[in-house]
């Protein structure tokens, strides 16, 4: 065997390891709906990215998820396969024109227990539509709880909010009842955070003391470089009980799934990022809310 094929193949056992770990994993259903808001106001940090993953992978063991897309660029939508050209109905017409969730709510061909509301490029102006709307900051929890209340149980519901501390943020972290941060493992990964865990405080304060950050993850992590290492501790001593032990490493395969309609769980679901995600998934399903 060549010296330069042993690292790789010791990567692919460890990851078949992996693999058959978590398809060995079963997990119970909530007690009650899980409403997960994702949100870092600093982009690039894998939001979109990890709310289908975790959506995909908590679908592939047996939870019914719905995905919000709150996002105008649609990403989440486009990953999990779903339509969002102008014309299609989503979470535009859900906050700004009142239409009932249930009409525009769509399977994702991800898999049969996924469900997305998609974003269109229309929900660039909600924010500036919705200025004079009464009860503007509580749209989505009332159109979800309305939801909720007329479909089958969902499990989870993972919100994908905008990077920016705008009224669709607002929304989104108002129709929560946890906030999942992705923190990335680069420079001034914390930078940021302090205000948007200010900005939590203040909405739980105002509009939803149910709201709590349940969830860090570690995302973009090298362990062949000193500075994520000292990130994810450093991030650790910040949030010691809120990070989760998995964490996700860079990957081209996590970028390349949404060019294809597809989340990293199906397009290679034993790829190292991949593996990484449903790990997370797991853990977080484990763990409960931090209530």
């Amino acid at each position: 065997m060549q010296s330069g094929s042993a690292p790789i193949l010791r990567e692919v056992t460890q990851n078949n390891e992996r693999a058959r770990r978590i398809q060995e994993t079963s997990l119970d259903r909530p007690e009650k709906t899980r409403i997960i808001t994702i949100s870092n106001q600093k982009g690039g940090v894998g939001k979109t990215t990890t709310a289908v993953n975790l959506a995909a992978s908590l679908a592939g063991k047996g939870m019914r998820v719905l995905v919000i897309d709150l996002d105008p660029q649609g990403n989440a939508s486009t990953a999990l396969g779903v339509d969002h050209h102008n014309k299609v109905l989503g979470s535009y017409e859900v906050l700004v024109q009142g239409l009932p969730m249930t009409d525009a709510v769509r399977p994702s061909p991800e898999h049969e227990n996924l469900l997305c509301l998609p974003a269109t490029i229309n929900l660039a102006g909600a924010e500036i539509e919705m200025v004079d709307v009464s009860g503007r900051e509580l749209v989505l929890r009332n159109a979800l709880n309305q939801y909720l209340a007329s479909v089958e149980r969902i499990d989870y519901v993972f919100i994908d909010s905008p990077p920016s501390l705008g009224l669709l943020t607002v929304n989104a972290l108002s129709a929560a009842t946890e906030v999942l941060v992705p923190i990335q493992c680069e420079y001034y990964a914390l930078e940021g955070v302090t205000q948007l865990v200010s900005n939590i405080e203040r909405i739980k304060r105002g509009l939803n003391p149910e709201l709590v950050v349940s969830s860090i993850l570690l995302t973009m992590f090298d362990n062949r470089t000193n500075l994520s290492t000292d990130v994810a501790q450093e991030v650790r001593r910040f949030f010691p009980t809120q990070t989760l032990e998995a964490t996700i490493p860079r990957s081209v395969r996590l970028s390349e799934a949404p060019s294809f309609g597809q989340t990293a769980i199906t397009y290679d679901p034993k790829n190292t990022g991949s593996l990484a995600y449903q790990e997370a998934a797991i853990e977080l399903a484990q763990r409960g809310a931090t209530l």
